[in-house]
């Protein structure tokens, strides 16, 4: 899937996300990667975001899988980083170690280069668990790291956001 520049800016989307998590009672956990963190700080930019925002890791290495999300080999094992079943692996990890009743799990090759794994620069991968799940790939087009990582933040909350909208 394209990622769109024409999506809402990202405190848009993090403003209609926190009014469903706020109207459903329901709380979030994030693991990112690529997007480096704008998911939960745009989470926590909405006023009353305790209130449903319960915690977030950026989870840029292996090391830093074990040591924030529990990652163990076994996890790994017939898995590649930078994939969807990894992100849904980050986003199951980290709503468990929260309690969250969701995940968001963002993994991908925010550029200029391509990753070590050889996935181009633009390409991430989203994944929403919690009462449904749901993954996706978003290509961007560009090697613009800076812009690759909103476009990937803004991506994982506009997915999260149609989820919330269709779940029970």
């Amino acid at each position: 899937m394209s990622a769109s520049t024409e999506l809402p800016t990202l405190p848009d989307l993090a403003a209609r996300v926190a009014a469903r998590l706020r109207e459903r009672r329901d709380t979030v956990a994030v693991a990112e990667s690529s997007a480096g963190g704008l998911v939960a700080a745009a989470l926590l930019a909405v006023p009353g975001a305790s209130a449903y925002f319960l915690g977030g890791a950026v989870v840029y290495s292996r090391r830093a899988g074990k040591a924030l999300l529990g990652l163990a080999p076994a996890d790994m094992e017939g898995l590649r980083a930078e994939t969807e079943p990894y992100a849904l692996l980050l986003a199951s990890k980290v709503r468990a170690s929260h309690r969250a009743s969701w995940g968001l799990g963002e993994t991908g090759a925010a550029g200029p280069s391509d990753s070590p794994a050889g996935d181009p620069a633009g390409r991430a991968c989203l994944a929403v668990v919690g009462a449904t799940q749901h993954s996706r790939t978003v290509l961007t087009g560009s090697t613009e790291r800076a812009t690759n990582m909103d476009l990937f933040a803004r991506q994982l909350l506009a997915l999260f956001d149609d989820v919330l909208a269709e779940a029970p």
